[in-house]
């Protein structure tokens, strides 16, 4: 058993709590103070009259009630820092708890609370909040990409099953687990899948399965499936694991599906996990094509100018008309004109064969020519900042593109996918995706399928939302273009 002195885990566990109760006391007594300034004024304090300072009263209790709350509804736990959105989901929903109890207090006890103030300290606050957490996690990230602040993980599983768990903790290293070893019970040497971790044994025992746990001084132990281990043993593990303080993560075969199409039900002491498909019809197609209207409609408005003036440079700079017409493969399998701004010489199109040919690339998925030698000097800047993809807020309005899906690609294309990729054509192309705002055109084929599947598989409006704001840094952030 390991001595009483912190672990290093335990160490910057309690650190970053710290940090971020520090942080959300600074940004919770901003905005409180700056509304009651906003609604009152300060200078109204010297008078000391009773209906200012019970308002006093009440934004330091405020202050004191949502600093508590957003520790009751947990959004300092370490196991939700780094990475993913549940940290923000409970600061806003302990925040919106606190105020409705405001509000339902005040209405019930008919006492008089000034709707400005609370109007303003509610959105400033909650919004503080999380500009606050965003940058303390920058940090964290930070420190995670040089191997600090991280948990020390043993994989315990099939020899596929923690080889794929391996690399997917090794490629989103925010989340903070280091994998650090695995232990294969019941495997046969030589393993059938390399691992990139040392392997501490294949004993399938609850006592050998211990004494590893603790000769690797680990801070959790991940069990991936294909475990050759009995219930009942995995059950006296996980009792074992937690009176030493040790987390225990289950890793289900389970890929690129996210939180909310996950659901578990107790069964006969069973976590039974279901796994629900979201289909983009009824409400939800109601909801994105009403958003994409809306947000499609507004940019075209306001971007009217550059429109013009990007016109009158493609048509001065080269011949050929302004805007460049390409059949591409929507919903469905259905075919459409994508427009753009054009950024090649006229008749590009039927140069690509021999380019690809040139270059050994005609049969890969994605019909990339490098240092293409068609585009123009004004395309080139367009390209850099996807300026040329404007004119697609037009395919939008008219219903052939959403403003987020995976890209369409050219007939040819689409007859190289697989079963797999098929799956890109279930919802509509959009102008920009998630592997767009993932590293953009240097991602290699299989990685952006990977992220066009998750996309598909997991869609929700928000997502459509971060991964436009997304959209803005990656085109000046990135060298490769959409």
């Amino acid at each position: 058993m390991r001595g009483t002195s912190m672990r290093p885990v335990a160490s910057w566990r309690a650190k970053y709590s710290r940090r971020l109760a520090v942080v959300d006391a600074f940004v919770i007594v901003w905005a409180v103070a700056g509304a009651y300034g906003i609604r009152f004024g300060f200078s109204d304090l010297e008078q000391s009259r009773t209906s200012d300072l019970d308002y006093v009263l009440l934004s330091a209790a405020l202050v004191l009630a949502w600093w508590t709350m957003l520790g009751f509804w947990g959004s300092r736990e370490p196991k939700i820092l780094g990475s993913g959105t549940e940290e923000y989901k409970r600061i806003i929903s302990s925040s919106a708890w606190l105020f409705g109890f405001v509000a339902i207090v005040s209405y019930a006890l008919r006492i008089e609370t000034a709707r400005g103030f609370v109007g303003l300290a509610f959105p400033a606050g909650a919004i503080g909040l999380i500009i606050g957490r965003w940058l303390v996690r920058q940090h964290l990230s930070l420190e995670r990409t040089h191997g600090k602040s991280t948990s020390r993980v043993l994989l315990i599983g099939g020899p596929h099953s923690t080889a794929h768990l391996v690399r997917s903790l090794r490629s989103a290293p925010a989340a903070g687990y280091l994998p650090v070893a695995a232990h294969l019970p019941g495997a046969e040497r030589p393993l059938a899948a390399p691992l990139e971790i040392p392997v501490t044994g294949v004993e399938a025992d609850y006592d050998s399965i211990l004494a590893v746990i603790l000769a690797t001084e680990v801070d959790a132990v991940a069990i991936s499936a294909g475990v050759n281990l009995h219930p009942h043993d995995l059950r006296k593990l996980g009792w074992e694991l937690a009176a030493r303080d040790i987390g225990m993560i289950l890793a289900p075969a389970l890929t690129d599906i996210a939180g909310p199409r996950i659901h578990t039900q107790p069964v006969a002491g069973l976590p039974l996990i279901h796994v629900s498909t979201p289909k983009l019809t009824g409400g939800k197609k109601v909801a994105k094509r009403s958003f994409d209207v809306l947000v499609a409609g507004l940019l075209v408005v306001l971007l009217s100018p550059l429109f013009l003036l990007l016109a009158g440079l493609v048509k001065w700079t080269s011949p050929g008309p302004v805007l460049y017409r390409q059949e591409r493969i929507g919903l469905r399998g259905t075919t459409f004109n994508m427009l753009k701004f054009r950024s090649m010489k006229a008749n590009a199109d039927s140069e690509l064969t021999a380019l690809l040919e040139a270059q050994g690339t005609g049969d890969q998925p994605l019909f990339k020519v490098e240092n293409d030698p068609r585009i123009t000097p004004l395309g080139r800047v367009l390209r850099k900042f996807s300026l040329d993809e404007l004119p697609q807020l037009l395919n939008v309005l008219g219903g052939s593109m959403s403003l987020v899906g995976p890209r369409p690609q050219r007939a040819g294309e689409v007859a190289l996918y697989d079963d797999a990729a098929h799956r890109r054509l279930y919802v509509s192309p959009g102008m920009s995706g998630l592997w767009q705002v993932s590293g953009r055109s240097n991602l290699s084929w299989e990685e952006s399928i990977r992220l066009d599947l998750y996309y598909v598989e997991n869609w929700s409006l928000m997502s459509d939302v971060i991964i436009l704001l997304k959209t803005f840094k990656a085109v000046f952030a990135s060298t490769g273009a959409f």
